[in-house]
């Protein structure tokens, strides 16, 4: 670190993320979140959204003012970011329908639309950061084996992508508001060239009923028959066996709030960036005593997961009474009302002293890396393809807060309008923050170990 600035800064990113993590870096021994934080600018940005909050309400990241002080709060995903957006069905995993939508929740509140705005404009740059620099070497993924023939989006196309974004977002906006029953719209359907068009069909395969559904759906990846029925794998490094008295005592605590018997239990290790730190376990739900292949479609895996409080929380949560509710409540009650047909499967519940989200993992669930977005023969196009995807899913989960009336949708397309290119510059500036913010947490790590 050169400077008295960048030691404040770098003393302010480890208070953020001990505040959060319980742990803090430069001091401590890091922690598998903290590792996968310092790999590359992207996963910081994702596992340090407290931050971003943080620099908004301090002044370092400063929005347009209208786009927040003109438009009426609405619910907000918080962790808005590239790679939470993706495929999964509607319903839960008993569902047939695949649709491509917001697929976290878990730091939902009611917000500005703007903070989501910006949060995704900033992964854009981000994410094409992180692809330039896999291309060069410097970062490391493992969803290419062979990188010849690619190339990632140059700043002409971030740029062009950041604004097809936006135009999604207000297009989908402006058409709620002239016709309020868009808000049931989805997006269902890619058509042939389109990037996420493969994607589907994977997702359409993996649930129930499809060709790759025991190989490939969530439940199938995680389930085997054994000798004593259906159980989860044994998966070193993903899944830890519980002691008989602790499956024991979550099996009572939890039986209530699922629809069949409680077949198995494991402790679900390294999921996640943001919440890799936290506590989960996954459920094995079914018929009792199920132990055939065929009686796997009546099966689905629950997730129980600790939950904290949303980030933007910290700073914001005075924007709206409702974001008084505890952490758990807040996330169901906030992701019933940006799902167009909710999960049916979606529970809080208090217990050992903390607050813990009940959900089922959807079968069809799929997503898409930055990397595999960003690195391509044409990048330009697929990178335009999918944020135009991710805009408009976005407008539509915020156009679902309040049916009363359009004066959000009428609002926000306004200011997206006239603020669009403050906003995309705004975020392109953080993004060379995050860039040098990643730069310092390495170096606390490594302060650490000299």
């Amino acid at each position: 670190m050169n400077n008295d600035k960048d030691q404040a800064r770098a003393r302010l990113i480890a208070d953020e993320l001990e505040r959060v993590d319980g742990t803090r870096p430069g001091r401590d021994e890091p922690g598998r979140k903290h590792r996968k934080m310092a790999s590359n600018p992207f996963h910081f940005y994702r596992g340090s959204a407290q931050l971003f909050y943080t620099d908004l309400k301090e002044g370092v990241l400063c929005l347009p003012k209208g786009i927040t002080e003109w438009v009426k709060p609405t619910a907000i995903v918080g962790d808005c970011h590239m790679a939470n957006f993706g495929f999964v069905t509607e319903k839960g995993s008993h569902g047939d329908l695949v649709v491509f939508v917001p697929n976290d929740f878990d730091d939902a509140c009611i917000g500005h639309a703007a903070f989501d705005l910006a949060r995704f404009l900033t992964s854009i740059f981000l994410s094409c950061h992180f692809a330039h620099g896999i291309l060069d070497g410097a970062f490391e993924t493992d969803e290419f084996d062979d990188l010849s023939g690619l190339s990632a989006p140059g700043e002409k196309h971030q740029a062009k992508a950041a604004r097809a974004f936006l135009k999604a977002y207000r297009r989908t906006a402006e058409a709620i508001a002239e016709n309020p029953a868009t808000r049931r719209a989805v997006k269902s359907g890619f058509p042939d060239g389109h990037l996420l068009h493969r994607g589907l069909k994977k997702a359409r395969k993996r649930s129930i009923g499809g060709k790759k559904f025991y190989t490939k759906s969530s439940l199938g990846k995680a389930v085997h028959l054994s000798a004593e029925g259906l159980r989860f794998r044994d998966r070193p490094g993903r899944y830890r066996r519980l002691d008989a008295a602790s499956a024991a005592t979550i099996q009572s605590a939890f039986r209530p709030y699922v629809d069949d018997d409680i077949l198995d239990i494991v402790e679900r290790l390294g999921a996640g960036t943001g919440s890799v730190n936290v506590e989960r376990y996954y459920l094995l739900v079914g018929p009792p005593g199920a132990s055939t292949h065929a009686e796997l479609p009546m099966c689905h895996v629950v997730e129980v997961k600790q939950q904290r409080p949303a980030a933007p929380l910290a700073h914001f949560a005075d924007i709206d009474p409702r974001n008084r509710l505890s952490p758990a409540h807040l996330t169901v009650d906030l992701q019933r009302l940006m799902q167009r047909e909710p999960d049916l499967l979606l529970d809080e519940v208090a217990w050992n002293g903390a607050q813990w989200l009940v959900r089922s993992r959807h079968h069809a669930r799929y997503s898409l890396d930055p990397e595999e977005v960003c690195l391509a023969k044409k990048p330009g196009k697929n990178l335009k393809h999918y944020v135009e995807a991710c805009g408009e899913a976005l407008a539509l989960a915020h156009g679902r807060t309040d049916h009363r009336s359009t004066a959000f949708e009428t609002a926000i397309a306004a200011r997206v309008a006239d603020s669009g290119e403050a906003l995309i510059e705004t975020a392109r500036a953080y993004s060379e923050r995050v860039i040098a913010d990643h730069a310092l947490l390495r170096s606390l790590l490594e302060s650490r170990n000299s």
